[in-house]
């Protein structure tokens, strides 16, 4: 999760990590940008977050993104 100074446009962006993707130990993850433009914070989004994403994919400096998603937050990991 990458959060803006304040004196630049406002963003929010992740990696979100698709472990269940994974066939077999030896395939890579698969990884995809997301970037909520005009927002510094996603309330409920954080590292441990499951979430199912809806939107556009794109290509972004050689990487899978996704602007503005529709989300939904499936689960939370506990931090102990």
């Amino acid at each position: 999760m990458t959060y803006q100074p304040a004196n630049e446009q406002a963003h929010f962006s992740a990696i979100v990590v698709d472990r269940i993707a994974r066939r077999g130990e030896n395939e890579p993850l698969v990884r995809l940008r997301v970037i909520w433009l005009g927002r510094r914070k996603v309330t409920g989004i954080e590292p441990g977050t499951l979430l199912r994403l809806e939107g556009m994919v794109t290509v972004r400096d050689g990487m899978p993104t996704m602007f503005n998603p529709r989300y939904e937050i499936l689960s939370r990991q506990e931090h102990q």
